[in-house]
């Protein structure tokens, strides 16, 4: 059991070490590349209507989970049956592919670095590195907001989420999390011409995340109650604005940290030249300011540690 509960810690720990390895090619964005052809593929066989459109996103999600799903299986099944050793060690570096928790703060203090000693260029330039949102016209408090946004969402999507599969799953878990999360990524806008093809993935997308969403809140409430946050502020907003976002499970980690750190988040943001009318999720208790973005940051660390701890324990109970 030692060999296949190993595996986990020790990917959480290079990501901590090393972040997102350099120099090779990432296996999420051969997943990129494969849900793009296969979204041209389908495209070309399904008909150019809604529901042809609809089956097409349907047909690329079932390809994309079955085929990252079976590789990943087959590739640790195949190393641990050479030896133990060598597939907790293939384990353990797919896990850590899978985690985002350095580079996560390493993209969001490129925004904080940008802020404190660049120009407003420079800092809208860095934060349109991690958010999906237009950023051309955005001012420095709302660059801000949204660099500490990201964080406090992908706590959830690039460390929780992944973590909690892992832990059910294995390293494969955590792979076919990924794909359902990056072909919602690359799929699941409302505008055209991916309204139609990404509604399945944005769909699925949400039922992978409800549970992990809600295990992420309730770890970062706990974290920043250990960081001397005001947990009673937290869980109040937590309650009132969980829900203050298209998805059902964004505003989960959002509405903590806005609660938490006393800040006022989310709002209208432009999306492909779009305005979308959006929610506040928190108060505004006072003004947001740069270091906001580290406050956000340890949050997630804090938050990143005890959910290795439950997904040790969780992994541990399902092994026996």
């Amino acid at each position: 059991m030692g060999w296949y509960l190993s595996a986990l810690p020790i990917g959480f720990l290079l990501d901590l070490l090393f972040g997102d390895p350099k120099g090779i090619v990432h296996p999420v964005v051969l997943i990129g590349k494969l849900i793009d052809f296969l979204e041209k593929l389908f495209r070309k066989i399904f008909p150019k209507t809604k529901t042809g459109e609809n089956i097409a996103g349907l047909a690329v999600w079932i390809v994309t989970v079955g085929l990252t799903g079976v590789i990943s299986v087959g590739f640790t099944a195949l190393c641990y049956k050479v030896h133990p050793a060598l597939g907790m060690t293939v384990e353990g570096i797919m896990c850590w592919q899978i985690l985002a928790v350095k580079s996560l703060k390493a993209e969001s203090m490129k925004v904080y670095d940008a802020l404190e000693g660049g120009s407003i260029e420079d800092a809208r330039r860095a934060v349109s590195m991690i958010v999906g949102r237009d950023t051309a016209e955005l001012d420095d408090s709302a660059v801000t907001r949204a660099a500490v946004e990201t964080v406090a969402e992908n706590t959830s999507d690039g460390v929780v989420a992944p973590l909690f599969y892992m832990a059910l799953f294995g390293a494969a878990g955590g792979f076919v999390y990924k794909a359902v999360n990056t072909m919602d990524s690359m799929l699941g806008y409302i505008e055209e011409p991916y309204k139609n093809v990404g509604l399945v993935p944005a769909r699925m997308d949400d039922v992978f995340n409800f549970l992990p969403a809600r295990l992420s809140a309730f770890f970062m409430l706990f974290s920043g109650l250990l960081l001397g946050m005001d947990a009673g502020r937290g869980f109040k907003i937590f309650k009132r604005d969980r829900y203050n976002h298209a998805s059902p499970n964004s505003a989960q980690t959002e509405s903590v940290c806005a609660g938490l750190l006393g800040l006022r988040l989310a709002g209208d943001a432009y999306y492909h030249g779009v305005l979308h009318k959006k929610k506040y999720i928190g108060d505004a208790t006072r003004e947001i300011e740069h270091e906001d973005i580290k406050r956000a940051c340890r949050l997630m660390y804090a938050t990143s540690f005890v959910a290795l701890l439950f997904s040790i324990t969780l992994r541990f109970i399902i092994l026996g």
